[in-house]
């Protein structure tokens, strides 16, 4: 194992800084904004712009990738990343911080994109499971461990701002110098939202719903935080609990997705998810370890769900198509996201801190509503010879269809991909 992570560590060292930027950032801004005064609606289209330049990150940036090369993107986007920051400390608009958060979610998707198309040059079949573990643990480690900068400086004074950048900056030195070979040609994402829906209808609402629900979270939660009174530190430990909640749940609610039809899960996790949002309006975290309890519980629904949509998609296709299927699902996440805080931001606008859960109510409910009707229009054929095995993906938009290259799923030995599709495998049929 030392062996094959050894020619990675400069990437993986990057990815690491990255993601610890981009943690500090996205909790950072939020809580400046709402020192400011402005309006949740209006942090809410802070979101909304970033979650929708990401999305469109991930299909423009293999273009300029193909033109440029990846170190000089790489390089130019990390600036850019730097840059936007130090924007926002100059320019306290909210007009201005929309476009500049827009910028940030462009370049960032456009970095991981050219870190995990890197990795990918280290994939073998006997490495990929090994690589995809680490570098999902890297990415939650650089997320967490960068909201946990923020108690250790005042959001009101530029300080935050100018160390979010070094970071950013420092991001570039390992790549820089990284001696590995020039990656392959980025993943380009095709985008056949009505092809997916005709093959596993489940699958994509429940990826738009989690991508509303994702949205709606990771980007005002810690506004949720501030209206029930929690300092930095308890803000970022919220945070952090719901991560770790999802990080620890997401494998025994994977498993037993395995063992039955998907839909379930999903209709299960609905369910979940409903009750835990209205012990939410009981418990905040205000509450300290009871409402950190429900948070903890939250977050494993909260983040999984994305998981099983992927992975009920997949049951259904076959196994060549996994990283066609995927990528094209993570768009659809996106979309999500782009809505969710603007779903959000008008119930918190209405509701006060009640908002949230009852964001999360009508979400959670609409997701395992969905799933149930479409179990009562079609019963799904026992598939336990064909099911893909449960993978957890990484839901605060640090997915693009580059990672999908370095799930095991994308690993299929090559006569595979010649056979012809079984019946349960054709378009026609995959309708759940």
């Amino acid at each position: 194992m030392p062996a094959q992570l050894l020619p990675i560590t400069a990437l993986l060292f990057s990815t690491l800084l990255m993601l610890m930027a981009g943690g500090l950032a996205g909790l950072l801004l939020p809580i400046r904004a709402g020192m400011e005064g402005w309006s949740t609606i209006t942090i809410g289209w802070m979101g909304t712009f970033y979650s929708l330049a990401f999305t469109a990150g991930c299909l423009v940036v293999p273009i300029f990738v193909r033109n440029v090369g990846h170190v000089r993107v790489f390089t130019v986007l990390l600036t850019i990343l730097g840059m936007s920051l130090l924007l926002h400390s100059l320019i306290i608009d909210p007009i201005a911080w929309m476009a500049f958060r827009g910028l940030a979610g462009f370049s960032l998707a456009g970095g991981y994109m050219v870190v995990e198309s890197w990795l990918n040059e280290r994939v073998n079949n006997d490495s990929r499971g090994m690589i995809f573990s680490v570098y999902m643990i890297t990415t939650m480690v650089g997320t967490m461990s960068g909201q946990y900068i923020l108690p250790f400086g005042d959001p009101s004074t530029q300080t935050l701002f100018i160390i979010c950048t070094l970071i950013y900056s420092f991001a570039l030195i390992p790549t820089a110098l990284s001696r590995a070979e020039s990656p392959k040609p980025l993943t380009q994402v095709s985008l056949d939202i009505k092809g997916l829906y005709k093959r596993s209808p489940a699958a994509v609402v429940g990826s738009l719903v989690s991508g509303i629900i994702a949205g709606a979270w990771n980007i005002l939660a810690p506004i949720y935080g501030q209206m029930n009174g929690l300092d930095n530190l308890s803000i970022a430990t919220m945070l952090v609990t719901a991560m770790i909640g999802g990080a620890i749940f997401q494998y025994p609610l994977g498993r037993f997705s395995d063992f039955v039809d998907r839909r379930y899960v999903m209709v299960l996790s609905g369910i979940i998810g409903v009750i835990l949002s209205l012990v939410l309006m009981l418990f905040s975290p205000a509450d300290g370890l009871s409402g950190y309890m429900v948070i903890f519980l939250m977050g494993a629904v909260l983040f999984p769900i994305y998981s099983l949509n992927v992975a009920h998609a997949n049951d259904y296709a076959e196994a060549n198509e996994f990283v066609k299927i995927s990528g094209g699902l993570l768009i659809v996440y996106g979309i999500g996201n782009v809505i969710g805080p603007q779903i959000a931001a008008r119930m918190m606008e209405s509701f006060g801190k009640t908002g949230m859960p009852v964001t999360l109510i009508i979400c959670f409910a609409a997701y395992g509503l969905h799933a149930l009707w479409r179990i009562s229009l079609h019963e799904r054929p026992a598939i336990s010879d064909q099911k893909t095995e449960f993978k957890y993906q990484a839901t605060k938009n640090i997915n693009t269809p580059e990672s999908y290259q370095m799930d095991p799923r994308s690993d299929v030995p090559e006569e595979e991909t010649e056979e012809t599709p079984t019946e349960d495998s054709s378009t026609e049929n995959i309708k759940d």
